[in-house]
C-alpha cells in the first residue's frame, strides 16, 4: 500500500500555517487544518521519509528514515518512542511554540512513530510550562482512541543538557534526572528505556513527519533545494524587538530570509546553532546557503535552529563569557573537563571581558584552554562550549585585541538570553 497524495501548503509556511499566536489548536481545528494521516504500511511510511530525506531537527540531522528502521531491526523487545521537547537551549523557542500552540502535529507525528516501530509505550518529554497544553491534546486523543499506544508526558528539567538522547532516557527511567549517562557501546536504539529499543526524535522532526506522510515527498521536496529539501523552524534573537518564531527554506540565505541587506547589516556576529554552535561574521552568515552541509563547512551547524544577530554598541565578549559561564553551570559535572575545565574557560574570559589586564597569557591563551576540554568529555558539552568559545575569539579578534590593550568596554545590556535574565517571551 502507497501513501495516498494530498495537497498540502503551498509555499514555505508549514509548520506554521493556521497559527496565529494565541492558544492551543483543538482537535478538531487540527483535523480541518491537515485532515487525517493516510492510512499506510510501515514499510510504505519509511519509503516516504527517506524519499523525503527528512533529517532530525533537534540538532543532529541525521536521516530520520534510517533512524527509524534501526529501532524495528534492534531486537525482539517491544520499543518505545520518546518524543523530545526539552529545549534547554535558551536561545531557542520553536519546539515550545510547536507543543503550545499545535501540539497534534507533534503527537501525529509520535503515533506514526510508534505505528511504524510497533512501539508499545510512548512518551513526550516536554518542559513544565507546555505539559498541560500536551495532556489536554491527549485526552482530547484519547476520547477518540486516535493514538496506537499509551502516551505519557513527562516533565523534562530545566538543564542545558536535558534533551540529550542519554539525559532523556535516564530521566524516564527515574535515574539522574537531567543528566547525560555512559552509554557504551550499545546505543540507546538497542538498549534504553527498561532495556527496550528507544526511539528519542525532535518534537520539530515528528511533525515534518506527520507532514510528509500525510502530502508526500515530493510536496516536501517542492521547497528548499535538491540536497537539502524543506523547512526549518529557527528562532531569531537581534532581528525583531523580541525573539521570534520564523520557518525557513533550507537552503536560501539568512539574510533573505529575514530581509536583511548583508551590506548593511549593522551586524558584528552572528550565531548559528545556539550556545554549542559557532560564530560566523556576517557576510559570511547573511549570504551562505543555510543547509547544516554549509553551517558545517563554516565551523558550527543549525543545530536546533538558533540564529542570533548581534548589534553593533554591544560587546561581544562580555555575551560570550556570560555564556560560558552559564554552560559550565550546565554540565553533567560528571568529568574533568565540565567539573574543572569549563570554570577555567570561564574565568579567563570573565577576565577578558571585564578584567582584561588580569588574563595571565593574554588572549593567546584561552583556545589552549578549549584544546584542554574539547574531545575529551563524557558527553559533548565541553565541545560545544569549546566551539562558541574559539569561534567567537576568530570573529571579534579585534575586539579582543582592544581589550587587551586599552581595558574593557562601557557596560551594556545583555543580549544573548540566559535564564537569569528576566523572561522575554517568543512570538511568531
Amino acid at each position: 500500500m502507497s501513501i495516498t497524495r494530498h495537497a498540502g501548503p503551498v509555499g514555505p509556511t508549514r509548520l506554521l500555517a493556521g497559527l496565529s499566536g494565541g492558544g492551543r489548536t483543538s482537535l478538531a481545528s487540527h483535523f480541518d487544518q491537515w485532515g487525517r494521516i493516510p492510512d499506510a504500511t510501515p514499510g510504505a511510511i519509511l519509503d516516504a521519509l527517506d524519499a523525503s530525506d527528512l533529517r532530525g531537527h533537534g540538532g543532529a540531522w541525521f536521516p530520520v528514515g534510517t533512524k527509524w528502521r534501526s529501532i524495528r531491526k534492534a531486537g525482539l523487545r517491544t520499543p518505545v518512542v520518546v518524543a523530545n521537547g526539552a529545549e534547554g537551549e535558551p536561545a531557542s523557542g520553536k519546539d515550545r511554540l510547536l507543543l503550545m500552540q499545535a501540539p497534534h502535529l507533534v503527537l501525529d507525528g509520535l503515533a506514526l512513530a510508534a505505528r511504524v516501530t510497533g512501539a508499545g509505550q510512548a512518551f513526550v518529554f516536554a518542559p513544565a510550562e507546555v505539559v498541560p497544553s500536551v495532556r489536554d491534546a491527549l485526552a482530547e486523543r484519547a476520547a477518540v482512541g486516535l493514538d496506537p499506544c499509551p502516551i505519557e508526558v513527562m516533565v523534562a528539567p530545566d538543564r542545558f543538557v536535558a534533551g540529550q538522547e542519554t539525559a532523556v532516557v535516564a530521566t524516564i527511567a527515574g535515574r539522574s534526572p537531567g543528566l547525560p549517562t555512559f552509554q557504551g557501546i550499545t546505543s540507546i536504539r538497542v538498549k534504553g528505556i527498561g532495556g527496550r529499543p528507544t526511539l528519542v526524535q525532535n518534537v520539530e522532526t515528528l511533525a515534518q513527519a506527520a507532514l510528509v506522510a500525510r502530502f508526500g515527498p515530493p510536496w516536501y521536496r517542492s521547497v528548499g533545494t535538491e540536497g537539502a529539501p524543506g523547512t526549518v523552524l529557527t528562532t531569531v534573537t537581534g532581528r525583531w524587538d523580541g525573539p521570534r518564531i520564523v520557518e525557513v527554506p533550507l537552503g536560501t540565505t539568512v539574510g533573505s530570509a529575514l530581509g536583511i541587506d548583508p551590506s548593511a547589516s549593522g551586524l558584528q556576529g552572528v550565531l548559528l546553532g545556539g550556545y554549542g554552535g559557532g560564530w560566523v561574521r556576517p557576510e559570511v552568515a547573511l549570504t551562505m546557503p543555510f543547509t547544516e552541509e554549509e553551517a558545517r563547512a563554516r565551523g558550527t551547524s543549525i543545530g536546533a535552529g538558533v540564529i542570533a544577530l548581534l548589534p553593533t554598541g554591544i560587546c561581544p565578549l562580555a555575551e560570550i563569557a556570560r555564556v560560558a559561564r552559564y554552560m559550565e553551570g550546565q554540565g553533567a559535572g560528571q568529568c574533568g573537563p565540565c567539573v574543572n575545565g569549563l570554570d577555567t574557560l570561564a574565568n579567563a574570559l570573565e577576565h577578558l571581558a571585564w578584567r582584561p589586564h588580569g588574563l595571565r597569557g593574554g588572549v593567546a591563551a584561552i583556545p589552549g584552554l578549549c584544546d584542554l576540554v574539547e574531545g575529551r568529555g563524557a558527553c559533548r558539552h565541553p565541545d560545544g562550549v569549546a566551539r562558541f568559545v574559539r569561534s567567537g575569539l576568530e570573529v571579534f579578534a579585534d575586539h579582543a585585541a582592544l581589550h587587551a590593550s586599552r581595558g574593557s568596554c562601557a557596560p551594556s545590556v545583555p543580549f544573548l538570553p540566559v535564564p537569569t535574565d528576566p523572561p522575554r517571551g517568543f512570538v511568531r
